[in-house]
């Protein structure tokens, strides 16, 4: 946007309560609720369960071949199960075809981190932004259960937005749930390549998407934006148009210092999200707080909080998704 001041900070401009603030439960998440939470009134009630009704009811955004295209745009996010994962990628044609060498001795910090920088961007990020690994943001448990134990030696993260397509701005209809899914799939192939990239030097990476760790305060501790009243990460270029994925790492990277660019302030008195959400879920409250409306919010975080509960519900209603909060938001245009 026109006009727009970005400061650079040496505290990331979220608030948090220490006291309260605890490891993120993934088995909370509301994806994964649907699957573990029988006592949710969306437990095992697939978003695109509607689909059928709505493609008899003949909407625009709502065909047959949209629907096929928006399930197929998730392909390679949800089937490439080695894109999220702390080893090296090898098999037979790999370890025959791919050179075997000593590990790479970093010299200077400053464009070595650049290099890292410029091949994620190369691999299609359109953001990138390195912190220091906060472990309090590094999930409890997954979301089969399983404790999540990530080694002190990965002291850092390399942070990636991936632009949505435009198609996003027709939201909710299955053209933006395309959008969604494209980006996804692109995150698995750019978090899989950076992290490999790494690993051919000779170091230690692990690539996740949205498991793992908590995207948004990570973005934003890496510099990439700040966190808008629609629950989503803000970033000056892009907007909320952006899904996050990272890589985590044992190199002692130079790191990218937060961005303060008055998003609470414009949030305070835009509230453009508020008005496209068709379910209300999103907090018309004058400022933010350290409220929850389900087990879904992490407590001990300042914020604006989303009803996620009614949001998912409108995804079922809806056959597939929503973006609309995300296509509101004057900083995605």
């Amino acid at each position: 946007m026109n006009g727009i001041t970005v400061k650079r900070v040496d505290k990331p401009t979220y608030e948090i309560d220490e006291e309260i603030l605890e490891q993120f439960n993934e088995q909370q998440n509301i994806f994964a609720r649907v699957i573990y939470d029988n006592d949710a009134p969306f437990f095992y009630k697939c978003n695109y369960i509607n689909s059928e009704k709505l493609i008899e009811e003949e909407k625009k955004g709502y065909s047959r071949i949209e629907l096929a295209r928006a399930v197929s745009s998730w392909t390679l996010f949800n089937h490439f199960s080695d894109a999220f994962c702390d080893q090296k990628l090898d098999n037979e044609i790999t370890k025959l075809s791919e050179p075997q060498l000593a590990k790479y001795d970093i010299e200077d910090m400053t464009p070595f981190t650049k290099e890292v920088k410029e091949t994620a961007l190369k691999f299609g990020a359109s953001l990138v932004g390195i912190c220091e690994l906060n472990h309090k943001w590094i999930y409890k448990n997954n979301r089969h259960g399983e404790s999540i134990n990530i080694p002190q030696e990965y002291t850092h993260a390399i942070v990636m937005a991936i632009e949505m397509n435009e198609d996003i701005f027709n939201s909710p209809d299955w053209s933006a749930v395309t959008s969604g899914g494209i980006s996804y799939s692109q995150m698995a192939f750019v978090s899989a390549s950076l992290a490999q990239f790494i690993r051919h030097l000779g170091y230690k990476a692990i690539s996740a998407g949205n498991d793992t760790a908590l995207n948004i305060p990570l973005a934003i501790d890496a510099g990439l934006g700040e966190l808008g009243r629609n629950g989503m990460l803000v970033t000056p270029e892009l907007g909320s148009k952006v899904r996050i994925c990272k890589v985590f790492t044992d190199i002692p990277l130079e790191v990218d210092k937060s961005i303060d660019f008055s998003l609470q302030n414009f949030c305070k008195k835009c509230k453009l999200c508020i008005e496209a959400c068709e379910v209300s879920a999103i907090s018309c409250d004058a400022d933010p707080s350290y409220k929850i409306k389900s087990v879904s919010n992490n407590p001990g975080i300042k914020r604006w909080v989303v009803d996620v509960e009614k949001c998912y519900m409108f995804w079922i209603e809806n056959g597939g998704g929503c973006s609309s909060c995300i296509a509101a938001c004057p900083f995605s245009k």
